[in-house]
């Protein structure tokens, strides 16, 4: 073997490594509750420090990535039965569920430990509630019940008053406030989830959607309900003046398009409806957030 190969076999190997790290820890999805993280935290501030954003995201995006990968060790055997995680680092072998506990454990003590350090105590104790419900309670649920997702929406939520407590030192009425839009934001956008893949999560044993009867007209009213009732939340941040005007009529347009596209689902109950309920969630939240604190600047 020459030198040549040794060291493309070397980096094939680190960038595989890293690839497997970044799929561990749900890289998208920690990143997007990191950034409703960060939001908050902005938005909770009196003026604006933007190193600590940056130091807050590191320390949330620890935490969060921690939470995922225990997911992932608990949930290694029925990963393996569905064909969309099948490929996740430990089920398909690439990585030992040892190394994911050495790695979950180190991740999520250098980011308490940053959160303490940098920010607040409380910031770090709300962070370690939320990574326990999510790896230790939400995670076994999701076999025996569909309140798994009830449950699973506080440890989603908690984020937003993570920030909070991190930017005000306190989980004042504003932390509650966020906390609430994500909360209910969480059932329409994880149902559409749980109807696309509904197949692959029954093979696994999992009890997502709202009904026992899979993807219908139940499971479909359920998210028209939930996205109804994000419209008088969205009134909450302008009545707490964490926004303004501005941002009211943002998010009320927000939110009756979450509610049109959750009617289109119960009008046409297809995987294509569900899917683009899925996405319009996707879309809801930067827009959301991104609103509040334009209007804050």
């Amino acid at each position: 073997m020459t030198q040549e190969t040794v060291k493309q076999n070397s980096s094939s190997s680190i960038g595989g490594k890293v690839r497997d790290y970044m799929a561990l820890i749900k890289f998208s999805l920690s990143f997007m509750v990191v950034f409703s993280a960060v939001i908050s935290y902005l938005i909770a501030l009196d003026s604006w420090y933007w190193l600590g954003a940056v130091e807050f995201f590191i320390a949330g995006m620890l935490v969060t990535g921690s939470a995922n990968a225990v997911n992932q060790i608990v949930e290694k055997d029925t990963d393996a039965l569905m064909k969309r995680t099948a490929k996740r680092p430990i089920p398909s072998g690439r990585m030992t569920a040892a190394e994911g506990w050495a790695f979950a454990i180190i991740t999520l003590s250098v980011g308490l430990i940053m959160l303490a350090t940098f920010f607040n105590i409380l910031s770090a104790a709300v962070a370690l509630v939320s990574w326990f419900i999510y790896a230790f309670m939400y995670t076994p649920l999701k076999k025996v019940s569909s309140m798994a997702v009830l449950l699973g929406a506080v440890p989603g939520a908690l984020p937003c008053l993570i920030g909070w407590a991190a930017g005000a030192d306190n989980l004042g009425i504003g932390g509650w406030v966020l906390f609430a839009i994500q909360f209910f934001w969480q059932f329409p956008h994880f149902w559409a989830i749980a109807w696309i893949s509904h197949k692959d999560y029954s093979t696994a044993g999992f009890k997502l959607l709202p009904s026992t009867e899979g993807p219908g007209k139940f499971s479909a009213i359920q998210s028209i309900v939930y996205s109804l009732v994000l419209i008088p939340i969205g009134i909450l941040p302008y009545l707490a003046k964490i926004s303004g005007m501005m941002s009211l009529w943002i998010i009320f347009a927000a939110n009756l398009f979450m509610v049109w596209q959750s009617i289109r689902l119960y009008r046409e109950m297809e995987a294509k409806a569900a899917r683009r309920v899925m996405f319009s969630s996707y879309i809801y939240l930067p827009v959301v957030y991104l609103a509040m604190l334009a209007d804050k600047l």
